[in-house]
């Protein structure tokens, strides 16, 4: 891999751009018309402006993308998390111009995009799922009925295609579920395209744990631990830690082990996430994602290992430098992610930032694209950075993180900052193990 172009935008696009950097791979940015002041545009060897500020004229508009690829000379493309990473099509379109797409195969995300079959996939591959219909929904109401009462309320319905905690619809009694999946369809098909729904056991008071992996193109696969992500707003993640607190090392190496085994069977390529809920000792598969996670730096901190730069060895065709005994897990891992939003009403605060000042100190780490002065639009994600600690014991990262997010001084827009800090002083959160409903059944409520 002699030049990449980076597929994305903001701190992950920054965070690829610097990984290159020290692999020496020349680097080609692609912007919006909104973007063009962003840290890795203004870094990069090359930029290309692909369209307008609204996504889908530009960070969606695979034929720009391409093209900017052909201009330059690129030889691969990342595409970062969001946007068109986890879509088979642009994967393929990718491969079949001739660049290399810095993630799975695109016949490998497509399997892995649809839950329908994405969960028979793993359920092929020994993988613990949670209970529920197998397959999708068909408007058989006397059928879908059966089918819930043998899997025991609550249920919920998903959306095969859904994601980002849309399409998703919890029931509790029999009177709901017929009126609930013609809802969840009809939903389904208007944001995704595909309105197919499946049927769960919905647990009550699950832990969102997930496992990362890693392969390459020689059927080798590696765990790296899990992280716990269980503090959760509308089931967008806010804090991700790593390792999860009461995992033990057993529990660690057997869920692992069996994701290794699927990625071996599914010929997965490249860095990738399974994702459980956990409960009562128990995983439940719920999705895998396709791609680096915007969690990625707990691991890497727990673990060394340093996630970018082994996705681009790994498309480049090389193998796999560990093997699973190689890698030690070594203290713990808090990220608070920062959004540009108010931290009560959650509304986006875009604007101009007046001025910035980071935490710094030893086991503290920034992944942000903002500088004085930088504008922070409107028209993408509020996550605006993240803020990651690593101590020797969960206590020791707790407190790191505590004098972090005093450190840091973020003026001329709105953040989420002081919800973080609410958090860290919070007793349950500082006990360790909270469920995914904490954050909104017993923080938020109480303001």
């Amino acid at each position: 891999m002699q030049k990449l172009l980076i597929a994305n935008r903001g701190e992950i696009a920054l965070r690829i751009l610097r990984a290159c950097r020290e692999l020496g791979i020349k680097t080609v940015a692609v912007y919006s018309e909104a973007d063009r002041n962003l840290k890795h545009v203004l870094l990069a060897d090359e930029s290309v402006c692909i369209g307008p500020a609204a996504s889908k004229d530009s960070y969606l508009n695979m034929p720009a993308i391409i093209s900017a690829a052909e201009v330059t000379g690129a030889d691969a493309i990342h595409p970062g998390y969001g946007f068109l990473s986890e879509n088979a099509d642009f994967a393929e379109r990718v491969e079949k111009s001739g660049f290399t797409f810095v993630g799975p195969h695109a016949d490998t995300i497509r399997i892995m995009g649809d839950k329908v079959e994405a969960i028979k996939a793993m359920q092929e591959a020994g993988v613990p799922c949670v209970p529920g219909s197998g397959g999708p929904l068909n408007n058989d109401a006397a059928t879908n009925i059966a089918l819930a009462e043998k899997i025991g309320y609550p249920v919920i319905i998903k959306a095969a295609g859904g994601g980002g905690g849309r399409g998703m619809r919890v029931v509790r009694a029999e009177g709901e579920l017929v009126s609930s999946i013609e809802t969840t369809q009809a939903e389904a098909e208007a944001a995704f395209g595909n309105g197919m729904v499946y049927m769960e056991k919905f647990l009550e008071t699950p832990r969102h744990v997930e496992i990362q992996v890693m392969a390459d193109e020689h059927g080798n696969a590696i765990h790296l631990g899990e992280r716990d992500c269980s503090m959760q707003r509308r089931h967008q993640k806010v804090i991700e830690e790593a390792p999860a607190p009461g995992i033990t090392e057993k529990q660690r190496a057997e869920i692992g082990a069996v994701c290794v085994e699927a990625c071996k069977r599914i010929n997965y390529r490249g860095a990738g996430t399974f994702e459980f809920l956990y409960q009562d000792g128990r995983f439940y598969f719920i999705e895998m994602n396709t791609r680096i996670q915007v969690e990625h730096p707990v691991t890497e901190l727990i673990t060394g290992i340093d996630l970018v730069a082994t996705q681009l060895k790994v498309a480049s065709g090389e193998r796999l430098p560990w093997k699973q005994e190689d890698i030690q897990i070594r203290g713990h891992a808090i990220e608070c992610r920062i959004n540009a939003e108010h931290p009560r009403t959650f509304l986006p605060s875009p604007g101009k930032v007046t001025r910035f000042h980071v935490a710094g100190g030893p086991g503290v780490r920034v992944d942000s694209h903002v500088y004085r002065d930088y504008v922070v639009p409107p028209y993408y994600d509020a996550m605006i950075g993240k803020l990651i600690c690593h101590g020797d014991s969960r206590d020791a990262a707790l407190a790191r993180m505590r004098t972090a997010l005093d450190e840091v001084v973020l003026e001329g827009i709105q953040s989420n900052i002081p919800l973080h800090r609410e958090i860290l002083q919070d007793r349950g959160f500082s006990n360790g193990g909270v469920t995914i409903h904490y954050l909104e059944q017993e923080l938020l409520t109480h303001q």
